[in-house]
């Protein structure tokens, strides 16, 4: 394949993993604050987790594991269907992904996330904006910078260990890794939601960010190099120590 078709491809799956994950998050906050057209009125703006607790977060780790499990049984073929800048920093760094396609690779993650963003805004409505913040990642109150990052460094750790041993290794059972790896995206989001967000990508915390500043003036970018530290800290360990591990 082209590098053109693979980087329309990883720009492609990031949207369907934002508009549908991150836009599960949305809906969620507008559910709890009464701003859903389907919902009553919440007269005490209350937000993830804080009625439904793991059942806030389970919903949406599994938004986002079937938007993933879709998007890599869909486009793995073409792209190898990365979505995520860490994903691909750590496939380069360990000699598995070409430089000169890194580039390519993290800026259409990074459109295609910001696109997902901005339509479904304009789905849903400036509510998606003013309420659920288009899902939008940042610390939970009481939980630090540096908490956030090794929160984020963890979850990626476990999420690039798993594509490290189902997908890239040769030896893995084939047919399985989209699936699997959509679930552990869904269980790492429901146990560590509630700490940072669970973004485990820099791409999907910035199309939100992204929106969120464009359409409701709000900024959150001090909050981005959580994401960008944590989740290419994490994913680097863990591709290295695979291959630590995997090698005879």
């Amino acid at each position: 394949m082209s590098l053109m078709k693979r980087s329309l491809a990883e720009l492609v799956g990031t949207f369907v993993l934002v508009y549908f994950g991150a836009g599960a998050a949305a809906i969620t906050l507008m559910i709890a604050r009464g701003a859903s057209p389907a919902s009553p009125p919440n007269p005490f703006n209350i937000g993830i987790g804080a009625l439904g607790g793991l059942g806030d977060w389970f919903a949406i780790g599994m938004a986002f594991a079937i938007a993933i499990t879709a998007s890599i049984y869909a486009l793995g073929r073409i792209s190898g269907a990365h979505l995520n800048p860490a994903v691909t920093i750590a496939l380069w760094a360990t000699k598995r992904f070409s430089v000169k396609d890194v580039g390519p690779y993290i800026v259409a993650q990074i459109a295609g996330a910001s696109l997902a963003s901005f339509l479904f805004a304009a789905t849903v409505g400036m509510d998606a904006v003013r309420v659920g913040g288009l899902g939008a990642t940042a610390p939970f109150p009481g939980i630090t910078y540096g908490q956030a990052i090794l929160a984020e460094a963890i979850g990626t750790f476990l999420l690039m260990l798993t594509i490290m041993g189902v997908a890239v290794d040769e030896r893995a059972p084939q047919g399985w890794a989209g699936l699997i790896i959509g679930l552990t995206v869904g269980g790492i989001i429901t146990t560590t939601g509630n700490i940072a967000g669970a973004s485990l990508n820099p791409a999907r915390t910035f199309g939100p960010y992204l929106g969120d500043y464009i359409l409701g003036q709000s900024s959150l970018w001090h909050f981005f190099p959580i994401y960008i530290v944590g989740p290419i800290a994490g994913a680097l360990v863990a591709a290295f120590l695979y291959d630590y591990l995997s090698r005879d």
